[in-house]
């Protein structure tokens, strides 16, 4: 765990699957010394007591100890280290309780240890043993982080050797035949019986000093022994094996790690607490620091019961429109056993999904695809025989092209990393990138910050063909399982994809998914209504220096036409309603500009007006040179005043023909960014250069402005 002055220790249950009393003779062997364990150099009984019945067996010890720092104790003018050790046996309850504090440097390290042996609850001929231990410095000549960082690197390998040491002394008994102890009965019952019995509490009462914390030996150190189905022996601890055989290897502190911090859920979440597979992604994520994995984890366990992520794979179905066009989908697993997600990225019409679906819907088919994955662990658990604890992910990028770069897009997909990264830690075990195109490094220069350096680690990025053959998808997937597009033999059910129909994209403001709470408070994009003589308009105000303001819209409904205009004055807001008997309220529409106010006087435009035809995609930018009031409008189209020589357009006619709906509608997205954050960066004019949309477009400029739109239908 994180390095501090006060170090805790708590080791799983670690079970042998011998007899009590066959243990506590293995046990007695390591007294008076040890050869096993070196650091051990002898021991002194110091007192000695027994019940009447001879039932209960109380010795208490000093310890000789050699630790690993010659050269500190040396200028501490101390040769060995000094523990005091109580035991206390039951045999009529078959347990062994040891106590250790330190006697040496008591008064500037404190280290208490405790330790038990007990039959196990499911099987009376097993022993469980556990142990939990604490290291408080309080001062060491200045050496305190030096002592605490030997201390924790003694106490951590004495763990294992102690386990190894009874190992060692159960088989030696066994190869001299002893392989079965007689249970203490009362001298009454069986006076034969008072005869071997104090043989055997004497050997198990003569225990080592179960090291505290550091630079103690850590001797009795038990743990399972031959290997048998893992069965936690109390639902509320964990059993060695059980970490073993569904968890994976993990140090002796990355166990008391994940006990302790389970230890605590139990105590404070009352209830359900989450999987151990579960918690201990939290401590990997935070590199096994006890409070920011705790941190962390409450967090995320708030977020999962406000928005009832628990019940996601009973309560979400995706949208019909998801499973043509999410270009996403399990198919087997990797050769490491991980489930395999295959995500065709290149294919997918992110910017269609998002305005057809929005980002709340995308959000929920993400969070069930993690939900999912995270069962799909589980089961590939059982079927392997081995710890299964993430997925793989194979991104092919082919088609990835300038549309994938379109900002609402990629904010969208940003917000998604974060909440995937904040609840989901270590649930990616590896990322397979292939076919990644040129325009991949701007993507990733985007995206990377905002995912984990560990998970970054985790990212294998090919270009071109070179995922085929040696070094490529062969290393980490079966052949067999490469999917057809990919050159493989293996047909893919995921969806290819393709573009969203515009028809299809939202046009109210409506709930999504009514019967769930929001995920998301706020939307990327907004829809409106623009009625005759009613326009739409939204106001950004800039206090100082150069920005630039952007915006991306989609006219679904009737013709309008888009102006800037900047004011000094703050404009009022009103909302207006419609006035026509066949049109219903014009819902978002927003008027800012007052009626009283004089073109050129209270305001002024700062680009000529944009005509957008239904069915178009507007995106542009303006470069502010002013702090104050920059309103956008949308209002409807007509046909313009003509003079008497000139005759009206053709397309002024054709709009003159729409006007009879009353009501246009759009969706649009603005963001305001500092001019150096949008140099070079990716705009929104970027999504135009695609093989989805013709690009045209116009660009107005002057000394006080610059302005950019441009229109893909």
């Amino acid at each position: 765990c994180v390095v501090k002055m006060v170090q805790k220790y708590q080791s799983p249950v670690r079970v042998y699957k011998y007899p009590f009393e066959l243990v506590m003779a293995a046990y007695e062997k390591r007294f008076p010394t040890c050869p096993e364990i070196p650091v051990f150099l002898g021991s002194e009984i110091l007192r000695e007591s027994r019940s009447d019945d001879g039932a209960i067996h109380i010795i208490e010890r000093s310890c000789k100890l050699n630790v690993d720092a010659p050269r500190l104790l040396k200028k501490a003018r101390v040769e060995y280290v000094f523990f005091i050790q109580k035991n206390t046996v039951n045999w009529k309850e078959r347990t062994l309780h040891i106590e250790a504090h330190n006697e040496t440097f008591a008064n500037r390290v404190v280290v208490l240890e405790t330790c038990s042996y007990s039959v196990h609850p499911e099987n009376e001929e097993w022993t469980c043993f556990e142990q939990s231990a604490s290291l408080d410095i309080k001062s060491f000549f200045g050496f305190e982080s030096t002592v605490e960082k030997i201390a924790m690197k003694q106490y951590t390998s004495n763990i294992k050797r102690g386990k190894e040491v009874i190992e060692h002394y159960l088989k030696e008994l066994i190869s001299q035949g002893i392989t079965f102890i007689p249970r203490w009965t009362p001298p009454a019952a069986c006076g034969q019986k008072d005869e071997r019995t104090p043989a055997v509490g004497h050997d198990a009462d003569d225990v080592p000093p179960e090291s505290g914390a550091r630079g103690t030996a850590k001797e009795q150190t038990g743990s399972s022994c031959p290997p048998a189905e893992a069965v936690s022996p109390d639902a509320d601890k964990l059993d060695a094996d059980y970490i073993e055989r569904y968890l994976g290897q993990l140090t002796p502190m990355q166990e008391s790690c994940l006990i302790r911090l389970r230890q605590w859920l139990q105590e404070t979440h009352k209830g359900k607490i989450p999987k151990d597979e579960h918690i201990l992604r939290f401590l990997r994520a935070r590199d096994f620091n006890i409070d920011k994995a705790r941190e962390m984890l409450c967090q995320s366990l708030s977020w999962r019961k406000q928005y009832q992520v628990d019940y996601i794979l009973q309560s979400w179905r995706p949208p019909a429109l998801l499973d043509e066009y999410y270009t996403g989908g399990w198919h087997y697993q990797d050769k490491d056993g991980r489930p395999l997600y295959i995500l065709r990225l290149g294919q997918m019409d992110t910017k269609g999904l998002v305005k057809a679906l929005g980002e709340e819907s995308l959000l929920r088919h993400v969070l069930s695809i993690n939900e999912e994955g995270q069962k799909r662990c589980e089961e590939n658990t059982n079927i392997f025989g081995r710890p299964i604890t993430s997925w793989t992910c194979l991104v092919d990028l082919e088609g990835l092209n300038m549309r994938h770069l379109w900002r609402p897009g990629v904010k969208a997909l940003l917000r998604i990393i974060e909440v995937v990264e904040d609840n989901y830690p270590e649930t990616l075990g590896r990322l397979l990138i292939v076919r990644a195109p040129r325009v991949f490094p701007v993507l990733w220069t985007l995206v990377s910050p905002f995912i984990n350096e560990n998970t970054r680690q985790k990212f294998l990025i090919y270009s071109g063909n070179n995922y085929q053959g040696p070094g490529g998808l062969v290393d980490y997937v079966d052949k067999d399982v490469i999917p057809d597009f990919l050159g493989g033999d293996c047909m893919c059910t995921v969806p290819e994809g393709g573009l969203v129909p515009k028809s299809l994209y939202q046009t109210e403001e409506e709930p999504e998914n009514s019967d769930h709470i929001r995920l998301w408070t706020e939307t990327i994009y907004h829809s409106a209504s623009v009625l005759k003589g009613a326009p739409h308009e939204i106001v950004v105000e800039i206090l100082e220096g150069e920005s630039v303001i952007t915006w991306d819209f989609d006219i679904l409904k009737g013709d309008v036409v888009f102006s800037l205009f900047h004011s000094k004055r703050a404009p009022e807001t009103s909302h207006k309603e419609a006035t026509l008997p066949s049109t219903s309220a014009a819902g978002d529409n927003m008027q800012l500009i007052d009626k009283s106010w004089v073109l050129g006087v209270d305001y002024s435009r700062m680009e000529s007006p944009l005509v957008c035809r239904e069915g178009e995609s507007i995106q542009g930018s303006h470069v502010t040179r002013w702090p104050g009031f920059y309103i956008l409008q949308w209002k409807m189209h007509g046909p313009l005043p003509c003079s008497g020589t000139s005759l009206p357009r053709v397309d002024d006619v054709l709009a003159s023909l729409q006007v009879s709906s009353h009501k246009c509608k759009l969706i649009y997205y603005y963001e305001v960014l500092a001019s150096k954050d949008f140099r070079g960066s990716m705009s929104s004019l970027e999504s135009c250069n695609s093989g989805f949309s013709q690009l045209s477009g116009a660009t107005t400029s002057s000394s006080q402005s610059q302005t950019s739109s441009h229109l893909s239908r």
